[in-house]
């Protein structure tokens, strides 16, 4: 392959990774955002035994996705994680809460800590669904990286207008997401409460989608280029537009599993839509285009990717097997059940 078909390979690799990692610890992380809007204390060992077999192995995802920025596109990985040093550094206490919650919620007998850790298990959720949306809406409309590739802004920049819209943007997308996979993975009155905060989370997904959108135009018209220039990319709004439209039908459906799934169809358009204006872009500069950090300047050497690539066609098939082997052996266990 020629070091620009690697370059672009790799870009739509680091892309497929983020959105397997949406898909599958997004629901995670969306049943941890409902997890405090039940008083019932069996509902809540409900909805985290749901997830109680997958999240662990779901945040394979994540750390394959960072890998891979680091090894292919080691300038991206330099500036964006010294820029958003605290952001992620507040990401990573979000995601260590969530996980020490899990383990540590029946290792007392005692009401307080159960509910101390409830409080744990929450504000790890919600604190990483949001932060996952500023950053994207950072790297949407832009950072100040100067010519040197260096991050020349604060912290406080991260946290603008947009940014904070895209962060509510993924927050009502990754709850949605979490409430469909209640849907589908448990019973009784939880499913009824499920459904309740499924069709809050669309709503909520569905106004910051348009304003989201029409931020965008005005603000960054450049992020419309690619689907002027190649129209086969529009298939990923009609995706999210098909998916957002379809979602609260399927709620009303008697079947479990299909708001979950157009709830992932969704999920895909969304990001398509991200992956897809921002090409060749990985770090647009808002002090200037041209100080950009792109997958064609930013990339490793033809070697390295080329090695990367072949470990790939060995990797990815193993992860992917070994994913499906998870889902489809819990999935025989009988749904967990809510008891009075």
């Amino acid at each position: 392959m020629t070091m620009e078909i690697l370059q672009i390979t790799w870009f739509l690799l680091v892309a497929v990774l983020i959105v397997g990692y949406a898909l599958l610890d997004g629901f995670d992380l969306g049943v941890g955002c409902w997890h405090l809007f039940t008083n019932d204390d069996q509902e809540r060992e409900t909805m985290i035994a749901s997830i109680g077999p997958y999240w662990d192995s779901n945040q394979v995802w994540l750390l394959t996705g960072g890998g891979a920025i680091f090894a292919a596109f080691p300038m991206v990985y330099a500036t964006v994680f010294s820029g958003f040093y605290l952001a992620l550094i507040l990401l990573l206490l979000g995601l260590i809460f969530r996980a020490v919650s899990i383990e540590f919620q029946h290792q007392v007998d005692s009401p307080r800590w159960r509910h101390a850790w409830d409080l744990g298990f929450s504000f790890g959720s919600i604190l990483p669904s949001f932060l996952f949306g500023v950053a994207m809406g950072n790297i949407l409309r832009g950072v100040p990286v100067d010519a040197a590739g260096n991050y020349a802004g604060d912290f406080l920049g991260l946290l603008n207008p947009y940014s904070l819209v895209m962060g509510l943007l993924s927050l009502a997308m990754f709850s949605m997401h979490g409430a469909a996979f209640l849907i589908a993975q448990t019973d009784g009155e939880l499913v009824k409460k499920a459904r309740l905060w499924a069709r809050s989370a669309w709503l909520n997904l569905a106004i910051a989608f348009v304003v989201a959108t029409v931020w965008s135009f005005l603000a960054t018209p450049r992020l419309f280029a690619n689907f002027q220039q190649m129209p086969v990319l529009y298939l990923f709004p009609v995706a999210a537009i098909a998916g957002l439209a379809y979602f609260p039908v399927t709620l009303r459906g008697s079947s479990r599993l299909t708001p979950l799934m157009t709830s992932g169809i969704t999920i895909v358009g969304l990001l398509g839509i991200v992956a897809a204006g921002l090409f060749p872009y990985l770090v647009p500069s808002s002090l200037d285009l041209s100080y950009s950090l792109t997958a064609f300047n930013a990339s490793s050497s033809e070697r390295t990717l080329t090695v990367m690539s072949l470990l790939a066609l060995i990797g990815l098939p193993i992860v992917l097997a070994y994913t499906f082997y998870i889902y489809r052996a819990f999935a025989k266990a009988p749904k967990y059940q809510h008891h009075s």
